[in-house]
């Protein structure tokens, strides 16, 4: 192979820094080169990215393999180990040319593979350009980084660090920039975005952001944020919510569990009673909006009543798309010393919580035919609507916008017969 190849896993941050990482790693001169993004939200994550790592070795003898991401920076050590690997690049290296210019040579101890800093000193997220997103027709960009919460499952603060921000006018800039190349959607993203600003002067808020985007930037026809955690939403998101039809009506919810002492134990800061009550003011004020959201199954201390509460849960806020994460214990968290369940219950609870997520998202697509939408189509020949449902590209082609009727679906998306108007 010649080149610079990035293999990205986990979140739409990591799609978004491999963008700069590909940049940085040209700009330094590498070549014949493969860069894993990795993520270790779990366990399973990090276990694929060393599958994938040992296949990549076996099918690129020659090539230099470096390991980045966040699991590079909470298991540096374990990835260097690899004989496959010949460097290992921690969350702040990887975004820095001199970083690529610095690596170690073939064939040094593991100790000598590591190139991984304290992320917990780093203050400040620089703005990173970038001006294309590839494979995807909806941009990212990346607002913020870190976490300053402690979620007792969760080891990402000590892959990302503390919260930081980037400047409000940098991120303009970016959304500007991309909309010069043809993107019509744009994706705010961050480790937690909805507490972006709290660092920055003056203390602006994620809705205020994205009101300076679509103010500045008109060319941008969709705004969406990634997963947010609702008791941080400002009013000026609710402003948009209720008055801006340009931002989308969509939201990915940080939900994790629908019992209260299970959130305790978690360390959340909201309850199932404040998750209820976001949904239900979010679809008062547009009542097309829809909603994904993140639960684990068989946390410590789940007894089946508490695991009812996370099913009951996802049935009242009505979630059109659950994402279900059994739970696996993260050495270095609080919730890894708590009394754990059998992994078999484990299982069998995620199980019940997929079908249930299963059974809601076919009641979201039943809701949704007879309805008007407008698509914008993916890559795939696929698209999605304005709240986020897979549907039928009728053949147009990539970055595409039609307004359609649905006349139904195939029990995984939307199907639509007609088009009445498309969007040149």
């Amino acid at each position: 192979m010649t080149g610079v190849d990035v293999i990205t896993f986990g979140c739409r941050l990591n799609t978004y820094e491999s963008e700069v990482i590909k940049a940085e790693a040209s700009k330094a001169g590498l070549d014949n080169a493969l860069i894993f993004n990795t993520c270790a939200v779990t366990g399973e994550a990090v276990r694929q990215a060393r599958q994938a790592i040992r296949r990549a070795r076996r099918d690129n003898p020659q090539a230099r393999i470096i390991v980045t991401g966040c699991g590079a920076q909470t298991e540096g050590a374990t990835f260097a180990a690899m004989p496959e690997v010949d460097a290992v690049l921690g969350n702040e290296e990887k975004l820095k040319a001199d970083s690529f210019a610095r690596l170690p040579d073939f064939g040094v101890s593991a100790s000598e593979k590591l190139q991984v800093n304290d992320i917990m000193s780093v203050r400040a997220t620089a703005p990173q350009m970038v001006d294309v997103i590839d494979g995807h027709v909806r941009a990212f960009i990346q607002v913020q980084n870190g976490c300053d919460h402690r979620c007792t499952f969760c080891i990402i603060p000590y892959g990302r660090g503390n919260s930081r921000s980037v400047p409000m006018g940098a991120v303009v800039e970016q959304a500007r920039r991309l909309a010069e190349n043809g993107y019509r959607e744009i994706v705010l993203t961050g480790v937690d975005a909805t507490s972006y600003g709290a660092d920055l002067p003056g203390a602006p808020t994620l809705g205020q952001l994205a009101k300076s985007i679509l103010r500045n930037v008109p060319e941008i026809l969709r705004l969406r944020l990634s997963s947010i955690d609702s008791v941080e939403a400002d009013e000026h998101l609710w402003d948009l919510i209720a008055e801006e039809p340009r931002f989308m009506p969509h939201l990915h919810l940080s939900l994790q569990h629908g019992d209260n002492l299970i959130l305790k134990r978690m360390k959340r800061r909201h309850s199932r009673e404040d998750a209820i009550a976001f949904v239900t003011r979010a679809r008062d004020l547009r009542p097309e909006m829809s909603f994904g959201a993140d639960i684990i199954a068989g946390f410590p201390t789940e007894t089946e009543e508490m695991f009812a509460n996370s099913m009951r849960l996802a049935e009242e806020c009505g979630i059109a798309k659950l994402h279900v994460f059994p739970y696996s214990p993260r050495e270095g968290t609080p919730a890894a010393r708590m009394p754990a369940l059998d992994r078999r219950l484990v299982k069998e609870r995620a199980a019940r919580l997929r079908e249930a997520g299963e059974r809601l998202h076919q009641a979201h697509l039943d809701g949704m035919v007879g309805s008007r939408q407008t698509i914008l189509v993916e890559n795939t020949g696929l698209a999605h609507t304005e709240n986020f449902t897979l549907c039928d590209g009728l053949s147009l082609s990539p970055r595409s916008l039609a307004t359609v009727t649905v006349t139904g679906h195939n029990g995984k998306h939307l199907v639509a017969d007609r088009i009445q108007e498309a969007a040149a």
